[in-house]
């Protein structure tokens, strides 16, 4: 069988594994109803005159006008594929075939230099992308989110995650590394400068993997949000491969049902990970790599002070506003967090931990379950070795374990349960990403007009917009 037809195999085989038919009818019917008419015309195909391959670009129009950098050659000849995403979500074998035909090309995205002079016209950018049309809920205009997005490259696609997101009611503070690139930086700065309640963090750290600067960078968003005049009720943290698995109207209908608790995992810590906290690490140089990340050390610390009981889970997290501020002016927490500073990896724990302590807003108690990866609904992940067991196959690719996932998944992401999910990669799947974006906002649409009360649309003659 050639590699083509194993692949539409593999996806048809995911489809038929884990879509019953009766949910299948059901959604189907849904989608005839409600869904809106769902057939993009998303990839230019262009193959050189001296080639062979294919070359796909994920942003036709950008790639060929004189908004980026990078502008694509003439030489290409100009062909179109048009992808159903209707029929992604119902697993067609023939539309996942075309996903398979783009993934086997060389898929060619916007550059950090692109998306840092797309972005430097701010009334065309915001047009082209769509910020200026936003239909809004009188429930989610009453009810304010946060979002603490730290990120270090790939302009693109932290510029497609904060598209997906964005509410003009909300507040979103983008924290980028201060090793990135400066077309990178450039282009973070531009979003702040173009978008409303986009803001940069106040204060930028040297972010090293698995090292307290990577908590640090979040605590100095957290802190700029408790500054900020929106009146925000949550606040959500994201890494620049994150995209939603939820409409804002769903998103902020899950939170009203938390009450004012906390989500985010928090569970007893394996003897392996326990010596992430009983030992003191060091921030060393890796090894053949650039950057540096903590390692261990003979020496032991001491017990954490304040007798907190450490637990583990995650570095990401869905917090209440009264908790958030509790950390900002809690004794305890900043000594725990200066004994959480030659750790490894300390955001896995300090979250985890901090939301056991008794008394604080939104409390998990010690007595409570452990809350695992897969009971928080805040981030799907799909570990290469939990794959079969916990959740299907992965259909794109792995990277340190971690599932990129492929478009034969929209489905099962948008019904697993999760609010978000991680990874995604334009350059491993570029349709999952485009159909993801179409069905929340479809969603969003559908929900919007389903409810009673009042809704708006901003545009660009609100005064909202200046």
């Amino acid at each position: 069988m050639c590699e083509r037809e194993r692949g539409r195999e593999r996806e048809r085989m995911f489809c038929r594994c884990f879509t019953p038919k009766s949910q299948l009818k059901r959604l189907l019917l849904l989608s005839m109803t409600f869904v809106l008419p769902c057939l993009l015309k998303l990839f230019h195909s262009h193959r050189m005159v001296t080639g062979t391959q294919k070359t796909w670009l994920v942003e036709p129009f950008w790639s060929t006008s004189q908004f980026v950098r990078n502008r694509k050659s003439g030489k290409y000849l100009h062909l179109q594929l048009e992808i159903n995403c209707t029929a992604i979500y119902e697993c067609s074998s023939v539309e996942v075939g075309k996903t398979l035909e783009i993934r086997k090309g060389n898929i060619v995205d916007l550059e950090d230099e692109d998306v840092e002079l797309m972005t430097s016209d701010c009334a065309q950018f915001l047009s082209q992308r769509g910020y200026q049309s936003t239909l809004v809920s009188e429930a989610e205009k009453v009810y304010p989110l946060a979002f603490s997005m730290v990120v270090h490259k790939d302009a693109i696609m932290v510029e497609r995650s904060l598209k997906m997101i964005y509410m003009p009611q909300n507040i979103y503070c983008i924290h980028y590394d201060q090793k990135s690139s400066s077309s990178f930086k450039a282009a973070m700065n531009n979003l702040a400068k173009c978008i409303p309640n986009v803001f940069i963090a106040s204060k930028l750290e040297l972010v090293h993997y698995a090292h307290i600067s990577r908590l640090q960078a979040d605590l100095n968003c957290l802190s700029d949000l408790l500054q900020s005049s929106v009146q925000w009720k949550y606040v959500i943290n994201l890494c620049g491969q994150d995209l939603p698995l939820r409409s804002n109207f769903e998103l902020v209908s899950e939170l009203k049902k938390l009450s004012g608790r906390n989500m985010l995992e928090s569970m007893k810590p394996s003897d392996i990970k326990k010596e992430r906290f009983m030992y003191r690490h060091e921030l060393q140089d890796i090894a053949n790599e650039e950057g540096r990340m903590p390692f261990k050390t003979n020496v032991l610390k001491e017990p954490a002070p304040h007798n907190i009981k450490v637990f583990t889970g995650s570095a990401y997290f869905v917090l209440s506003y009264d908790f958030v501020k509790y950390i900002s002016h809690s004794t305890v927490a900043k000594e725990f967090l200066a004994w959480s500073a030659d750790t490894y990896s300390p955001d896995e724990h300090f979250w985890a931990s901090m939301v056991r302590v008794p008394g604080v807003p939104g409390e998990l108690s010690m007595s409570h379950a452990e809350v695992t990866d897969l009971q928080s609904k805040v981030r799907l992940v799909k570990w290469s070795y939990l794959e079969e067991a916990l959740y299907p196959a992965c259909t794109g690719t792995h990277r340190r374990s971690v599932c990129i996932y492929g478009s034969a998944e929209l489905r099962w992401l948008l019904n697993d349960g999760h609010w978000f999910a991680n990874k995604f990669d334009s350059k491993v799947d570029p349709v999952l990403i485009k159909c993801l974006e179409l069905k929340i906002r479809e969603r969003q649409k559908y929900w919007v007009e389903l409810t009673p009360q009042k809704f708006y649309i901003y545009n660009q003659s609100e005064n909202f917009w200046g």
